[in-house]
């Protein structure tokens, strides 16, 4: 296997990998010999029809598709392995050449990791973040404690209204037919909360257990699926249950049922001394954005739309890991809430541009300074996976690939580039 790499602009790379015509030959054998038992061909029974009988009856390229599909992943890693560049995406694959006989040619765009020219890095001035703690904030506090330990408790005597907690039984129709995901039995709904289409939730207030109302939506325009967009459709619903909050006294009882402590007042005061420790951090967390985002902005570089659009993938792909952790499934969030898998990418581009220029800056500050991570550092991070895989310390070191180490090492690099950076910064 050959590979040569040709630049191209705006920090993009095409590579072009040449696998010998003996590896695409095994390939094409191998497809064949998958596939034999399901081709039919008059004369021979299935699985025994000679390869050569196939390719004349239904085309020499009859298997190229698969060969090729086999052959481009193990081959594009072995050209990373080969490539001394920075590819910071997933590549754009096109076959150049597929014939048996000759080596198989396939070409890889690339997106390469961009330049930093850096600006002022050390002194550069940013606000002071406060971090007094009001009243009303440790009585906010306070209120989410009660909304945390308030009963949910049936109602059987009045309709539904505002903030009431609720279990329904619906059925959605548009132009008088049922659409599918349009049924749900027993949904917990809170009213107000936003979750179904906006106007859905305000039109069962009233509603009484047992009577079916109708209610008139119109899904908007950008709902994520296709064949109700902007349609107007009616749900018939039957509130089946009632729940209210009922929130704990706010007195000395409910503060030794929701701390260590015996009175309101003391209470109150842990309360703010954990403010006080959430606003510090806060703080801290806050100066190193402003600090970070002053020297992005003093910086230049020029990222490519590849890296961005990976960038955009990986954040939506987080946010579908926490909700399903949260019981919900990335199809039914999006059914909910009417948004769409691109649009969701969309949303996060500022924060995905965002991440990849503070990761740059910050690279090429350790650069500058010559920031790496030492033998020690990097042990305590193998201790810290160690203990979060519940793992031997030195079994999590021979299970760490080549790259994954370095890479430890380069995050090490950053984390303390960011100190050295908030450490050198002035405040106004």
């Amino acid at each position: 296997m050959s590979v040569q790499v040709e630049k191209l602009e705006k920090n993009m790379a095409k590579l072009t990998i040449e696998v010998s015509a003996q590896d695409l030959e095994k390939a094409i054998e191998d497809a064949f010999q998958k596939n034999k038992n399901k081709i039919s061909v008059p004369g021979f029974r299935k699985g025994k029809v000679p390869r050569k009988m196939v390719e004349k009856m239904y085309g020499q390229e009859i298997f190229y598709e698969d060969a090729a599909n086999a052959l481009i992943p193990e081959a594009y890693e072995k050209a990373l392995d080969e490539c001394t560049e920075d590819i910071v995406s997933s590549p754009k694959i096109d076959v150049v050449q597929i014939e048996a006989g000759k080596p198989f040619v396939f070409t890889a765009e690339v997106a390469l990791k961009p330049e930093v020219k850096l600006g002022k890095y050390k002194g550069v001035t940013v606000d002071k973040v406060s971090t007094e703690v009001t009243d009303e904030e440790v009585d906010a506090e306070v209120g989410r404690e009660r909304e945390n330990n308030a009963r949910n408790v049936e109602v059987t005597d009045r309709p539904v209204k505002d903030g009431d907690i609720t279990t329904i039984d619906f059925e959605g129709f548009v132009d008088g037919v049922p659409f599918e995901g349009g049924k749900g039995e027993n949904y917990p709904l809170t009213i107000g909360s936003g979750t179904f289409i906006p106007g859905f939730e305000e039109q069962l207030i009233g509603a009484e257990i047992g009577r079916e109302v109708e209610v008139n939506v119109t899904f908007p325009e950008d709902y994520q699926a296709e064949e109700l967009k902007g349609k107007a459709a009616v749900f018939k619903c039957t509130v089946k249950e009632i729940k209210e909050k009922e929130l704990p006294e706010l007195d000395d009882e409910f503060a030794s049922e929701v701390s260590e402590f015996e009175t309101l007042a003391e209470y109150k005061a842990d309360v703010r001394g954990k403010l006080e420790e959430k606003k510090a951090k806060e703080a801290k967390d806050a100066r190193e954005a402003a600090v970070i985002d002053a020297i992005v902005k003093d910086s230049d570089m020029e990222i490519p739309e590849p890296m961005l659009e990976t960038q955009q993938r990986q954040m939506v792909d987080e946010f579908a890991q926490r909700i399903q952790m949260q019981g919900l499934s990335m199809e039914q969030y999006m059914q909910f809430t009417g948004a769409s898998y691109d649009q969701l990418t969309e949303q996060v581009k500022p924060q995905a541009e965002k991440r990849i220029q503070s990761r740059l800056v910050l690279e090429a500050i350790a650069k500058a300074e010559n920031i790496t991570a030492t033998d020690e550092e990097f042990e305590e991070e193998l201790k810290v996976m160690a203990q979060a895989y519940q793992m031997e310390v030195d079994k999590v070191r021979e299970m760490l690939p080549e790259k994954s180490t370095a890479q430890i090492k380069e995050d090490i690099a950053v984390r303390k580039a960011a100190q050295f950076a908030v450490e050198n910064a002035k405040e106004k």
